[in-house]
């Protein structure tokens, strides 16, 4: 990997040409890692500063793609690390101001999986492809959805390419017997 420095000018032409289209990919991916909106957008602004900030280690010619796919990852997990090891945190304000107001419908059950379920989604594809632990979504979402090679994950993933298939033929067929029921629900065998 040879570093560069460029000028301001040179990065903000690299960074336009190289990195930006690629900038709804990275949403997708993001958001199917988190979840949230809002996280989803956090996590890509992060990818977004940081490859302009290492820039210069940045090969052109290399997949701009990958590279920002593997800086989206690895904020991923820094932040899921972090973010174990804090205890949640509820504003009590916030609860508190919410309950007290006149808007608040007194018929409110405590029993929140109730309100959850009724408001899901019928997706079942989906739903099965989140249910997955986040290692076989990741892969699932890197080769299915995003195209990537064996290779490129591998890279992206920072793991061997057997593992790559391993966890990727393991990940189909999680998602395959999630999906199982439903297919049989619908009609085919």
């Amino acid at each position: 990997m040879s570093i560069r420095n460029y000028s301001i000018k040179q990065k903000e032409e690299v960074f336009e040409r190289e990195f930006l289209p690629h900038i709804n990919s990275m949403y997708n991916f993001a958001f199917r890692l988190t979840f949230e909106e809002d996280d989803a957008k956090d996590l890509v602004q992060d990818t977004y500063l940081k490859a302009f900030r290492f820039i210069d280690s940045f090969e052109q010619g290399t997949n701009a793609k990958a590279w920002l796919f593997r800086i989206l990852k690895n904020s991923f997990i820094n932040d899921f690390r972090k973010k174990s090891k804090q205890p949640s945190k509820v504003d009590y304000n916030e609860v508190e101001s919410y309950y007290n107001s006149e808007d608040v419908d007194e018929t409110i059950t405590t029993d929140l999986r109730v309100e959850t379920v009724q408001h899901m989604i019928g997706d079942e594809i989906t739903n099965a492809l989140n249910a997955l632990d986040v290692d076989f979504r990741t892969v699932i979402i890197l080769c299915d959805l995003e195209g990537f090679t064996y290779e490129e994950m591998a890279k992206i993933l920072d793991i061997p390419i057997g593992t790559v298939r391993s966890r990727l033929h393991r990940a189909r067929n999680l998602l395959k017997d999630k999906l199982r029921r439903y297919a049989n629900k619908m009609g085919y065998k």
